[in-house]
């Protein structure tokens, strides 16, 4: 599968490669579905010159038994992953425990004729004392060996693993390339009633994203948020027509967060958007006071991990969304809920 949003980081790898600099750990970071997964079977089907053997791996799987690693089609090849049910408790996990690492790193011990592959997802969901038990194996790794970690949050990884892998980022994207081949896997009728710009927009520049959520009616609801603040910043009285906010007001907040960038975009370039409603917005509204209310809507999805009560925050946020094109001076909203 050619991925455009990946040509840059295969790039620097096949340079790498070209170079016989390729490292004996990697680490693929990037969001999440910006298709890490896929950008790894990609490159491991250049080292082994052979795409077929490592796509007939169904490694994603959830398995009803307990394992600790898994094996590939490639006999030199092994995955440790997150999801897997715990011997003891007969749960599945959402982490990768010590006795997975240790079973994966005593396999990559072993002598190999051939490239040997060990592939850990995700590893930001390792435990500590399971990415602990990863470090010598990290150090020192038998000759022919590769390690390849993915992460969707580098933050959640020890310094000390961070440190001793070569990291690649697989940076969002916005670009034609990929513009054309989301558009290229979407309906007629899709292609029609969406935007693509905006579909990746809404998305943080994550392809896999826009799928996943037009296939689960995500970008529905989205829609339904969006059209309803727009009416709200056009029509303040409607302020008290929420109910459709009521339990979904992180993704309101972050429905509003796009609005309002596309709104700062649209005004510095001075230029005109598809929607017609923010348009008159942004011939209105004061840049500073855009600025500030994003200011606050950030800080308000990052307080949506704490306690606070984000309704009422969010409520307060709307009363100045609905004043924000005739405002003279711009209020102070309080954190204090």
């Amino acid at each position: 599968m050619n991925l455009p949003w990946h040509d840059q980081a295969l790039a620097k790898l096949q340079q790498m490669i070209d170079q016989n600099h390729l490292p004996h750990a990697l680490l693929i970071t990037g969001n999440e579905k910006i298709g890490k997964f896929e950008f790894m079977q990609q490159l491991v089907g250049v080292l082994l010159n052979d795409d077929a053997v490592i796509r007939k791996d169904n490694i994603l799987q959830e398995l009803d038994h307990p394992v600790l690693i898994r094996r590939s089609n490639y006999p030199n090849m092994i995955y440790c992953r997150s999801g897997e049910i715990n011997e003891n408790t007969k749960n599945r996990s959402n982490e990768i425990r010590i006795n997975q690492v240790r079973a994966f790193c005593e396999a990559l011990n072993k002598t190999a004729d051939q490239l040997q592959i060990g592939v850990i997802f995700y590893g930001d969901q390792m435990t500590v004392s399971a990415a602990n038990s990863l470090l010598k194996t990290l150090e020192e790794p038998r000759e022919n060996t590769l390690i390849i970690i993915l992460a969707h949050n580098i933050q959640n990884l020890p310094a000390t693993v961070i440190s001793r892998c070569q990291n690649i980022h697989i940076a969002p994207s916005y670009s034609e390339p990929t513009q054309a081949w989301l558009k290229a896997q979407l309906s007629d009728t899709q292609n029609a009633d969406f935007d693509i710009k905006q579909l990746l927009e809404s998305t943080h520049g994550v392809p896999f994203k826009v799928l996943s959520e037009l296939t689960e009616g995500g970008f529905i609801a989205y829609q339904e948020y969006q059209n309803q603040l727009l009416n709200i910043a056009t029509h303040p009285l409607t302020i008290n027509q929420t109910k459709l906010f009521d339990g979904n007001e992180l993704a309101v907040l972050n429905c509003l967060q796009n609005l309002i960038i596309e709104a700062i975009k649209l005004k510095m370039t001075k230029q005109e958007g598809g929607l017609v409603e923010l348009n008159q917005l942004v011939k209105c509204v004061k840049s500073d006071f855009l600025f500030q209310l994003l200011s606050d809507v950030y800080q308000a999805i990052y307080l949506s991990k704490t306690s606070v009560n984000l309704k009422l925050l969010l409520d307060n946020i709307l009363i100045v969304w609905s004043h924000i094109t005739h405002l003279k001076k711009y209020p102070q909203i309080s954190a204090n809920y």
